[in-house]
């Protein structure tokens, strides 16, 4: 009798010291070990670099291309608009809310609201015809061009104004997509925990992830433009489609908070570009583009 208690007190000391082992390993796993089923948001902002590129202008009255056109983003720099409601799409920002499908896989939709402005101190070639009405004060352009140069900043026009030139000679052209160049897409991304080579234990506090991804999106850009003396024209359309591949570091602190750094660059293609108030004018154009993003957020489970 003695012995079978002997062996029942042993069993249950057993199951006990087996049971208390597992809830120490499960006390001491890291939230941060395993991401599968956790949201992620992130805000940020941007600087862009675009390829030189060719913009083909069309309407009832030209065909035209200027050719290698230069351009440049337009910075704001650190400022309170991009946490002030109703300033947000000032500066140029980026958007993300993501989900991880597994550990290490992502899915993700967002916007990348960056800022394109041909620059206006150039002087492109520009090949093609210009015929407008005698009494359009846009038919002192008018003839044939071969590979002609073409002076964008002539007449007093002003980079990002739009203003009429005191000669009454209206600019060649002016052409932005300020408000802005919005690339909605959706991605793919992968990331992993690299916090071993810096010789970070404690994830739980500090978290270091590479993380790389792909993503195809549409192009919805308000472009303003000002084209041969015509009304200034400035709304959202979509005019095309993306494609980018990023690669950065993401930093997790205290669980739930991140900040990413993050290079990304990629393919847009806009073949139909609003240009004037008449939908038979448009534009078409392409580029390479490249962004550096700087972005607060936080990931967490529902």
């Amino acid at each position: 009798m003695k012995t079978s208690i002997s062996s029942a007190i042993v069993l249950l000391l057993f199951i006990c010291s087996n049971t208390f082992a597992q809830n120490d390993s499960i006390k001491k796993e890291r939230y941060t070990a395993h991401n599968k089923g956790k949201f992620t948001i992130a805000w940020g902002g941007n600087r862009g670099y675009y390829t030189d590129s060719d913009i083909h202008f069309t309407g009832d009255d030209y065909n035209f291309m200027v050719a290698n056109a230069k351009a440049h983003d337009k910075p704001k720099g650190w400022h309170v608009d991009y946490v002030m409601p109703g300033s947000m799409t000032k500066p140029q920002t980026n958007f993300k809310l993501g989900y991880f499908i597994s550990d290490k896989y992502s899915v993700s939709i967002g916007v990348d609201h960056m800022k394109y402005v041909m620059t206006q101190n150039q002087t492109a070639n520009v090949t093609g015809t210009i015929n407008l009405p005698a009494d359009q004060s846009g038919s002192y352009y008018n003839g044939g061009y071969n590979n002609t140069p073409v002076d964008m900043s002539q007449n007093g026009a002003q980079e990002g104004g739009f203003e009429e030139p005191q000669t009454g000679i209206p600019a060649f052209l002016m052409f932005e997509h300020t408000d802005g160049l919005n690339y909605i897409y959706s991605e793919i991304a992968r990331q992993d925990d690299i916090s071993r080579w810096f010789g970070i234990k404690n994830t739980d506090k500090f978290q270091v992830n590479f993380n790389a991804g792909f993503g195809l999106g549409l192009l919805y850009p308000k472009t303003n433009t000002t084209l041969l003396g015509k009304e200034r024209y400035d709304d959202f359309n979509v005019a095309g489609y993306g494609t980018s591949l990023k690669a950065g570091l993401n930093l997790t602190i205290f669980k739930y908070f991140t900040i990413e750094g993050v290079l990304k660059g990629g393919y847009i293609n806009m073949p139909d570009i609003r240009t004037t108030t008449s939908s038979s004018d448009s534009a078409d154009q392409e580029f390479f583009f490249g962004q550096t993003i700087i972005a607060f957020g936080g990931i967490f489970k529902l």
